[in-house]
């Protein structure tokens, strides 16, 4: 869960966004591949789970704000994608509360959550980039 420099948009605030996002999961899935007891990495999922919750809907937020600004031609589709990885989100966080900690269910979520860290920042927000570049050079 290394960031590399190929997942950089060239937006600053968006980039740090990614940058720490990345930097608290790859902390998380540390933690669950640690050897310490279960009930000892429940706090860290307690938290990890916190964060999500309330990062992504701010920088979902700030994304978006940027690809209206810069006119993204497919930013009602990103909007999307972004709302449907919100609900995921905020099924796990019932499914938690329903059924508790349970670590194959914390393993489902840290397959979504890497699977689309991954996914979206480096395929689907390159697009974004690359519509940026595209902009610069017709300039």
């Amino acid at each position: 869960m290394m960031w590399k420099d190929k997942y950089t948009l060239g937006v600053d605030l968006i980039d740090k966004q990614h940058m720490e996002l990345f930097e608290r999961v790859e902390s998380f899935l540390l933690v669950l591949r640690s050897k310490e007891p279960w009930e000892l990495k429940v706090e860290k999922v307690k938290e990890t789970l916190e964060f999500m919750k309330e990062y992504v809907v701010k920088h979902f937020h700030d994304e978006e704000c940027y690809q209206r600004k810069v006119g993204y031609p497919d930013c009602n589709r990103h909007c999307e994608i972004h709302a449907e990885f919100t609900s995921e989100v905020q099924e796990f966080v019932k499914l938690f509360e329903e059924q508790g900690y349970e670590e194959s269910l914390v393993q489902k979520f840290a397959g979504k959550l890497v699977a689309w860290l991954i996914n979206h920042v480096a395929a689907t927000d390159q697009k974004i980039a690359d519509y940026i570049h595209r902009l610069e050079v017709e300039a």
